[in-house]
Formats: C-alpha cells, sequence, structure tokens
C-alpha cells in the first residue's frame, strides 16, 4: 500500500485503515443487530485472499460446510443468543475467535510470524497458554486429545512449508550473490523507502553489500517490477504457506494441500530452480562470448514506475 500509487492499493486500505476501528464494519451500519455479526459471513468483507485466506480455509472446510448447510435453521444455528450461550451445531467464526463475545479476536488467534508460519517453540509458555486456549474451544464439541492432534498435524505442515520456503530462498540468494540475478536491485526503481535493497532482505538478517544498502539495512517485499525468482519467493511464502497454515488452522486440510497449498509450494520450487538454471547458462555463454550484460532502462522508469512511492522520495527527500 505504501509502495504503490492509490488506484492500486483500494482493495488494501478498505480494510487496513477506519475499518479496523469501527464497531459497525461488523455491525452494519444503520441496522446495528448483533443477530447480523455472529454470522460468520460477517468476516468475510476483509479476511478472505490470497494473503489471508481466512474464509476460504472456514468455508471449504468441514466447519464451514455444516455452517453453510444449516445457517437458515434456527434451531441449528439461533443467532439471537449471546455468543456465550450459544448452541450452535458448529462453530461460527465469531463463536471460536470471539469467544463469549470478548472482542479482543487476537485472544483466540494469532498471526503469520510467531506461532503461525514460523519455527516458533510451540512449547514455550507464550504459546502453550494460547494452545490451551484452543483447546478449550475445540473441547466443546471435540476431546482435548483430538483437538491438540489437530494443533500437532499443524505444526508439521508449517514445518514441512518451511523447508520448501527455505530451499526457494537460497536458490535465489544465491543467484543475487553471485551476481546473476537479472535485474540486480541497484538496476530497479527504488524501492518505497528510496534504496535500493534486495527485496528479500528483510530486517538485518542478511548483512553484507551484496544485498544492496549497509548491513543492517532491510529491503521491503516487492510484489511488482521485480524479477520473477523474487515475485516466486515472495508468492511462495506469503501466499502458498498461508494456505497450508490456514487452511490446517481451519479444518481445510485438502485446501492446505490440494489448492495452491503445499502442491503449489512444490510447483514454485521447481519454478525457482529452472529460472535460475536458465540463469547460470546464460550468465557462462555470455562470458564465453564477451558479452557484458547491461539491464535494460525499463526496470528503471516507465509511466507506471514514475507514480511509485520510491521515486517521489528519491525525488523529494
Amino acid at each position: 500500500s505504501i509502495e504503490r500509487p492509490p488506484g492500486d492499493t483500494a482493495g488494501c486500505t478498505f480494510c487496513h485503515t477506519s475499518s479496523e476501528e469501527r464497531c459497525s464494519t461488523c455491525h452494519q451500519r444503520h441496522q446495528f443487530d448483533p443477530k447480523v455479526a455472529r454470522r460468520a459471513e460477517q468476516c468475510k468483507t476483509c479476511h478472505w485472499g490470497k494473503d489471508h485466506r481466512d474464509w476460504e480455509a472456514y468455508d471449504i472446510g468441514l466447519h464451514g460446510v455444516v455452517y453453510q448447510v444449516n445457517k437458515w435453521k434456527p434451531e441449528q444455528f439461533d443467532f439471537s443468543k449471546k455468543l456465550s450461550d450459544a448452541d450452535y451445531v458448529g462453530p461460527t467464526c465469531q463463536y471460536c475467535h470471539m469467544r463469549g463475545g470478548h472482542h479482543n479476536v487476537q485472544r483466540f488467534g494469532t498471526v503469520y510470524t510467531s506461532m503461525g508460519m514460523s519455527m516458533a517453540d510451540r512449547g514455550a509458555p507464550i504459546w502453550n497458554e494460547k494452545r490451551d486456549r484452543w483447546v478449550s474451544v475445540c473441547d466443546d464439541c471435540h476431546s482435548p486429545r483430538f483437538a491438540r492432534e489437530q494443533l500437532q498435524a499443524l505444526d508439521e505442515a508449517v514445518k514441512d512449508a518451511g523447508l520448501k520456503y527455505r530451499e526457494t530462498f537460497k536458490v535465489a540468494e544465491d543467484l543475487l550473490v553471485d551476481g546473476v540475478l537479472d535485474p540486480m536491485p541497484k538496476d530497479l526503481c527504488p524501492d518505497w523507502s528510496g534504496q535500493h535493497l534486495w527485496s528479500l532482505k528483510i530486517g538485518a538478517y542478511h548483512d553484507g553489500e551484496a544485498y544492496g544498502g549497509k548491513t543492517g539495512e532491510s529491503g521491503e517485499f516487492r510484489m511488482s517490477n521485480c524479477t520473477d525468482v523474487e515475485r516466486l519467493c515472495f508468492e511462495s511464502v506469503g501466499y502458498f504457506q498461508t494456505y497450508i497454515y490456514k487452511g490446517m488452522a481451519h479444518g481445510s486440510w485438502d485446501d492446505a494441500t490440494y489448492s495452491d497449498g503445499s502442491f503449489g509450494m512444490d510447483r514454485w520450487l521447481v519454478n525457482v530452480k529452472q529460472n535460475a538454471s536458465r540463469a547460470r547458462r546464460l550468465a557462462t555463454l555470455e562470458k564465453k562470448v564477451g558479452i557484458t550484460w547491461q539491464p535494460e532502462e525499463f526496470w528503471k522508469t516507465g509511466e507506471w514506475l514514475d507514480e511509485l512511492t520510491g521515486r517521489y522520495i528519491v525525488k523529494n527527500h
């Protein structure tokens, strides 16, 4: 949203601005009926899409199917009751994430980092406490043992996904360090902060001037105007690993596997390897015949590129 012109990011700013602060986002303006806010579809406006596949994972999963086929039957889903009094035949988003009507959704949720998609110590006290809290919701209908087995299955899926992503990232990183990535960061339009750091150098994790900038400076994920290899890396973790994590967390195991989940990560890993292989073969041929390749100017400038924040920062600051 920061990097690109407003017309490109209307869908981002709609949710990630005042919608996060308004009661009427969930309760609906001019109506403000709690019965409406208790329906799972009320979360759908924001919580869906490639990089936060919540609604799809719920809707395709077993719980979502139970909801969809029974939601018009008051004896199965009585939305006039408070959440703490609800006796639903299956869980809604609100039943699990807003337990008892509590509006701090993070009490029964997690973010991509930490226990979500990262290799966190899931036995650490902070996560143990949260997992116990999750199990306390699941055991309304399931045994605690069953709930913990599902969490363990989620852990294993995230672990496998992490292996694929790290391998994908390493292939891209080696291309950059060896100077084979085309274009290199210095040959691109500056990122939103006006720098030319590698887009996958996030935080101070990768140190060294080979990544552009100074040691410790941070790059920013680019989803546009970057090499195909970088885009594939971003989509591998930002999209497909999200499908795996969200699918497993919402009981949508098929979604975690087939719908660009684990199978998608496999494809993107192969695509990055193929890209890397071609780039290295081409670099070898160019060196042999004495060609010194210079990236085209269209990576640096263009009618649309001139609208990016990086250009504005460099020009004015």
